[in-house]
């Protein structure tokens, strides 16, 4: 059988393409693609980030790693700590975000990476970040979507001279660069190598532990004993059945799984033969679905919603039929290999603090300055304790064999993309590349997001059932960007997101 990979950049896709090519497993795949991806999407990707691997090994139980980001144990005064805000600007829509060494969570990506590597990979890790270490020091051309990312976080990556030069122009140093010109990080590669050679604990025990509590100490609430006892959890994937496709996910404390299937539980209950896709009865439906499940987020714990409690379910149902009939820097991997091991993951940095770890070109996550993190407030987390969020690495089986993994960046927008991808696939039976091409919209504090590409016509009673509105032109990385990889019945198919620069590639 073939294995097929999708992800965010040409060169991610090419680094697990090489390694599969080469014999490696699916999980070496997203290993070698990930540790690119900090290269190549460094907005986005960084091992002072963190995330989630749900995989699905064959013939074993599937599982998922959560080496998100860990709150530190000890929370300094409010007025110690370095913590500012600072606009991205998407173009239609801007977001404020907070930077500096006050935001900065303990990762959990190295770590990560390295017990994957031991419980299923097969391939030497040094030869797996081997594609990565090559472009850092060698450069990679900046593509059209990372420029437009570096212009949306430009006030962040200029709030220090060490983060100002990983993203200058080799072209033309006093600047950032443009599409077309070259990025290097030479120290990055050089860190990658050590790791690889010397093991996590350099990162978590040794001499970048000891340069980073170091900086720590003055502005952050980051210590050498929270790097020190981070540790990766291994949990059961909430699994979950909609219309006969099961469906595997993210589980509590993380809060994307438990929101996606709450809204699948509430589309459950309708007649997908009525709808047609883009029109009144489609996206009215999948608008009130988005707006219950935003409401349930806050006002039922997470657990609530993964058990899909009858009662809650119940009660939301009805408001979403009568609804209907009334008319964050995050990227994916994806892979399924040719002994049918599945592979999805999904990381994050944030936007970036700013910060970057003297002497190894890492720039760190600025977790405690998300919005989206911390919806009781700033500096009101709890200590040492796993952070929720909304990635949701995902896998669909099919009672026919078809497989599929999936996932998407796009901080709360993640919920809706993914959601609307499922139901692409599973109520409009659609093909991999038309459910992650078909435009999104996208529902939060009763506001819709509309993107480009719906029928006007379709279109307008469901703006005026929802006044509070903005239709955008085009496609927009705003709306999510879901990697997506297919394998059964149908033959291998995939499709990296065109909103955020995906590619696929199939080996055969």
């Amino acid at each position: 059988m073939s294995s097929v990979v999708a992800a965010g950049h040409t060169l991610t896709t090419a680094a697990a393409e090489e390694v599969l090519r080469a014999g490696g497993n699916a999980y070496d795949a997203v290993i070698a693609a990930l540790a690119t991806s900090f290269v190549a999407e460094p907005v986005l990707s960084s091992p002072g980030g963190g995330g989630f691997l749900l995989a699905a090994p064959a013939g074993e139980r599937p599982r998922v790693y959560d080496f998100f980001v860990q709150t530190p144990r000890r929370r300094r005064p409010d007025g110690d700590i370095e913590f500012g805000p600072v606009m991205a600007d998407f173009g239609p829509a801007r977001q404020e975000f907070h930077i500096g060494r006050g935001t900065v969570a303990t990762p959990g990506m190295v770590r990560g990476i390295a017990e994957i590597h031991a419980d299923l990979g097969t391939v030497p890790l040094r030869e797996l970040v081997a594609p990565a270490c090559r472009h850092a020091t060698e450069g990679v051309v900046l593509s059209a979507m990372q420029a437009y990312l570096q212009g949306v976080v430009e006030a962040i990556i200029v709030a220090s001279e060490a983060s100002r030069s990983i993203f200058s122009s080799v072209e033309a140093p006093e600047r950032l660069a443009r599409a077309g010109e070259r990025l290097v990080n030479p120290k990055l590669a050089d860190a990658l190598e050590a790791i690889a050679i010397e093991g996590a604990d350099l990162f978590y025990r040794g001499e970048i532990a000891a340069s980073l509590a170091a900086d720590m100490a003055s502005g952050g609430h980051l210590e050498a004993e929270d790097l020190a006892g981070y540790r990766v959890e291994k949990r059961a994937p909430l699994a979950l059945e909609y219309r006969g496709v099961r469906v595997l996910t993210n589980p509590p404390p993380s809060s994307g799984g438990a929101l996606i299937g709450f809204g699948l539980d509430l589309l459950r209950a309708e007649d997908p033969g009525a709808w047609v896709f883009g029109s009144a009865a489609h996206l009215g439906c999948l608008a009130a679905v988005m707006e219950a499940t935003s409401a349930a987020r806050i006002e039922h714990s997470i657990e609530s919603l993964a058990s899909l409690d009858p009662d809650a379910v119940a009660r939301w149902r009805a408001q979403v039929a009568g609804r209907a009939r009334a008319f964050r820097g995050t990227t994916q991997v994806s892979v399924i290999d040719g002994a049918g091991n599945i592979a999805s993951a999904t990381v994050s940095n944030g936007e970036g603090s700013g910060y970057v770890i003297p002497g190894t070109g890492i720039v760190m996550n600025n977790m405690l300055g998300e919005d989206d993190l911390n919806p009781e407030g700033f500096h009101r987390w709890t200590p040492d304790a796993r952070m929720t969020s909304m990635m949701a690495p995902t896998a669909l089986a099919w009672r026919d064999g078809r497989r599929v993994a999936t996932g998407s960046g796009g901080s709360n927008r993640i919920r809706t993309a993914l959601l609307q991808v499922l139901v692409g696939l599973v109520d409009f039976a659609m093909n991999v590349e038309d459910a992650v091409a078909a435009p999104r919209i996208h529902v939060e504090d009763s506001f819709l997001s509309v993107e480009g590409g719906f029928d006007p016509e379709r279109l307008a009673p469901v703006l005026e059932a929802w006044p509070e509105h903005q239709v955008w032109e085009t496609t927009n990385m705003f709306f999510g960007g879901a990697h997506t990889v297919a394998s059964g019945p149908r033959g291998v198919e995939g499709a990296g997101d065109p909103r955020r620069d995906g590619t696929c590639v199939i080996i055969a």
